[in-house]
């Protein structure tokens, strides 16, 4: 059975950092292509990171550039998303997911960004 579990969410200041971790199982992973997304309170659920199945490219959201890294493990079967110089706009859900070559979504882990 197929899953994606999210985790390394919580309550971070501003400025601060967390480091997301997406472990998959049941999941051919070293072939897939991974991402990351989010949803803030009252929005729609936007992109935020992609790495392809070999690591070899990122692609970012303009909005965390800089800031944020994508990242794998493929004998772990872990996408990891180092977030750095947290904003309060940063606060939202956020999801693991499979991108290609077909889509299957985490169950998303809380990150909040607050003083």
């Amino acid at each position: 059975q197929a899953q994606l579990v999210e985790s390394g969410g919580g309550l971070v200041q501003p400025g601060g950092s967390l480091r997301l971790s997406c472990a998959a199982s049941g999941l051919n992973f070293r072939n897939l292509d991974m991402g990351w997304y989010r949803q803030a309170p009252g929005k729609e659920r936007e992109f935020v990171a992609s790495i392809i199945s070999n690591g070899y490219r990122r692609n970012y959201a303009d909005s965390v550039q800089g800031r944020f890294t994508i990242s794998r493990d493929n004998n772990a079967k872990v996408v990891y998303l180092q977030m750095d110089s947290l904003k309060p706009e940063d606060t939202a859900v956020y999801y693991c997911k499979v991108v290609r070559p077909f889509e299957y979504w985490g169950q998303g882990t809380q990150v909040t960004v607050s003083s």
